[in-house]
Order: structure tokens, then sequence, then C-alpha cells
């Protein structure tokens, strides 16, 4: 009998594209012809409910956490797959909000290991989606929520046709494999819009938006895009949370920054296309599942004395956004910023967004394989003129960062925001579920 640790170190003899990047984004690395094979392997688990699917670069994660909340308020008995985790593995696997257990994560990875095996070249992902699709089957949902991992179009879980495709914001990230263009990533996100399956989009730039809408012709669909077909309007926020208008709806969410506004839009009418398509679901349900969402690691409130923050903020357009809501969510420009970054991410296009809210910058590193090195983050701070230290972990940088009375924000990667929680919750006598 497999331990839930010994399943997992099952797992972690195959490739994962999550610790090393792959040499290209292609049919030759990616290939869903795998993922297939495995999924007829096992009956087609992935056929028994229907899903809503989400692609994006930033906000897909939020945006999925939402639909899944109002579904449950609904009454569905809702799977949601999403990625990375903060803490625990078994984040990625929930049914109505909980985790897989590791009682049931280790008998599924047991159940599904002679399928596993007889399909050569299989990837780290492309068996985690396969093994959610099978606890989502054996678990009786009535609909799944599904994330992206990586692109869209070879993703793993591009093998569903949903209900619904949605796509969240899109941004330059990941450009050694989806391109250097906006044009080329959204080509990629768009990868996941299929024929006569109708498209939700969030807010896009010109040339993001010009290319879905070219996908969305070919595959003879349709894209509602909030901001145009959909409107949006703020109406108040603080510490707490926000309250805004969709079309002539007031809705709340705990929540903040105002990107989260869009993600609940479009949550929103997502959620609308699938009552639409036969899932039906009442207004009352939705606001009830905004007001309730949880999505820890997103401009999230450690503590309010000290003023405390942490946000996965990993790309250039993602810090523009943090750093709007240090600013005017909370009225400061004096933060203590500790940060640190994978090494394949745009760091000077990060920086360049988050310097200006800095007072004081310590750079560490999360307990990644990707962390970027904290010299030589350090070094690109200190061309610049700002003030650094280096800590070596994100608990010492913590430590170090509440020697002043100045506000905290943890913020680079969600690898980064996953030590700042297990270190400031272990600190105030509450440790975190970790697979450790």
């Amino acid at each position: 009998m497999l331990t839930y640790a010994t399943a997992l170190a099952y797992l972690n003899r195959f490739i994962s594209y999550e610790r090393q990047q792959p040499a290209t984004y292609s049919p030759e690395t990616l290939s869903l012809d795998r993922v297939h094979h495995l999924l007829d392997r096992l009956r087609r688990p992935d056929q028994v409910f229907p899903s809503i699917h989400i692609a994006g670069t930033k906000g897909k994660g939020s945006t999925a956490a939402m639909i899944a909340s109002c579904l449950c308020e609904a009454g569905y008995r809702t799977g949601l797959y999403t990625s990375p985790h903060l803490h625990t593995f078994r984040e990625r696997l929930r049914v109505n909000g909980e985790p897989i257990s590791r009682e049931a994560f280790a008998h599924l990875v047991e159940e599904l290991t002679p399928h596993i095996d007889a399909v050569p070249g299989l990837t780290w992902f492309e068996i985690v989606t396969a093994l959610a699709f099978q606890y989502f089957a054996q678990s009786g949902i009535d609909v799944a929520v599904l994330e992206v991992g990586l692109g869209g179009r070879f993703d793993a879980t591009n093998v569903v046709t949903p209900l619904v495709s949605v796509i969240t914001s899109l941004s330059m990230d990941h450009m050694a494999l989806l391109g250097s263009t906006l044009e080329q990533i959204a080509f990629e996100k768009a990868g996941i819009i299929k024929k006569r399956v109708p498209v939700v989009s969030a807010p896009q730039l010109p040339q993001a938006l010009d290319v879905l809408r070219r996908v969305a012709r070919f595959r003879a669909t349709t894209i509602t895009l909030i901001g145009r077909e959909v409107s949006v309007a703020p109406i108040s926020a603080s510490l707490d949370g926000q309250r805004f208008r969709i079309d002539d709806q007031d809705f709340e969410i705990p929540l903040l920054g105002a990107h989260q506004i869009s993600n609940a839009a479009t949550a929103i009418t997502a959620l609308s296309v699938a009552r639409e398509r036969g899932l039906p679901i009442g207004d009352d349900a939705i606001r009830a599942g905004l007001r309730r969402v949880q999505w820890p690691g997103r401009l999230e409130i450690l503590s309010r004395e000290p003023l405390l923050v942490v946000d996965g903020a990993h790309n250039g357009d993602s810090a523009l956004k943090l750093a709007r809501a240090l600013r005017d969510g909370f009225g400061r420009d004096d933060w203590t910023l500790i940060i640190g970054v994978s090494a394949d991410k745009d760091i000077p296009a990060i920086l360049d967004a988050l310097l200006p809210a800095a007072s004081w910058i310590i750079v560490t590193r999360a307990r990644s394989v990707r962390a970027a090195d904290v010299e030589t983050l350090g070094r690109q701070m200190a061309d610049r003129g700002v003030e650094v230290a280096l800590t070596p972990s994100v608990s010492a940088a913590i430590d170090l960062a509440l020697t002043r009375p100045a506000p905290i924000i943890v913020t680079g990667s969600l690898f980064t925001v996953a030590d700042a929680r297990a270190a400031w919750f272990a600190r105030i006598g509450q440790p975190v579920d970790t697979d450790e």
C-alpha cells in the first residue's frame, strides 16, 4: 500500500515543467495524445461531468476560485483543479472546497500506477491532471472548474470540451515558451477555444483581443468581452473587501485590488453563459459565493498590526497591479519590500513596477529550485541606487523587516508567498498544513 509520501515520491520521478522549463512549448514536448491515451485507459473520467475551462496570464486562479465558490453555494458538488499550490499538493484537487485527503490521494495513485506505466513519456502535470479527472469522477461531482497549467493549446487540461471557455487577463509571461509578443501568447491561450463553445474574456489589450476574436471566428463561436458587452463599475473598497456593480446588479468580494473586480465580472459572466447552456444557478448563489470566496496569497493581509501583506505577483503586469493596490488601497508608499523571484521571470519589469512603492528592500529566495540567486538579484537592485539587504530565507527576511516601523509587502512569486505564510503562521502559533 502506498502512503501519501510514497505516492508523491512516485509522481516526482516524472519530469515536471514546474521545476524545470521545457525546451519548447510544442506537441513534441507536451502531447495531448499521451493524455488522451491515459484517459482512454481510465474510461474517460473527464467526460463524466461538465466543466468550465480557464486560461490566462493573470487572474485565472482567482476567477476559478470565484466560479467554484458560487457553484458550491448553488448546491452543486464542485471539483476545482488549480496550480500551483501554496503549501500542500492536495490543494490542487478540491471537492466542495476541501483538498483531497492524503489517504484518497495515495489510493488514487496506486490505482492509476499500472495505467501510468503503460503510457510512455507522460509528464508530471499530465499525470496529475488525469488524477484530478479520476478523483472528480469517483467523487460524483456535478461540475468541474479547471485551470490551465501553462499556455493553453498543449496544456493537459485541454482535452475537455467545456460548457464555456474563459480567458483572463493576458500579458507578457513565459516568453521563452509561449512567444516574445503578446499576439503569440494570446494565440497559445486561445488554444482552449473549442468549436461552438462560447468564450468569456476579461478586458484585453487590442493586439491580444484581435487574436482571440480571430480564433473564435475560426471555431465558429462568440466572445463576450468584459467592459464591452458587460459593464463594470467599482462602488467602494476597504481592507475588508470591495463592492461593485456588474450591469445593473451589485456584488461584493473579500479579495483586494481593482483587478479582482475584473476577475469577478469574468466569473459572473462565465456562470451566466453556463446557465444558458444548461447549468442553472441563481443570482443569490452567485452573490453568496463571491462574498465567501477564499484565495490565499493574492493581496492577502496576514497581519494588520504590524501591517504584513503577501501577493504572488510574478511578472511586470501583475507587479504594476500590485503597486497600484499598495498605493490606492492602502494609501502607503513607504513599504518594506521583501522580494524573491523565479530566475526565469522578467526581473527588470517587476523591479521597475515595485521599487517606487518601497522605502527599503530585502532580497530573499524561496525554497524553490527555480528561485533567483539572492546576490544576483541584489546587484540588479543596487544598480538602481536603492538600499538593499540580503537574506538567505523568507523567514529571515520577515524577522529583519520587523525591526523597522514600516508596512511590509512580500512578493515576487507564489513560492515566496508560501514561505512567508508558513513563517508568519508558525510565528503566531498557527502552523500550516504542508507536505513536509
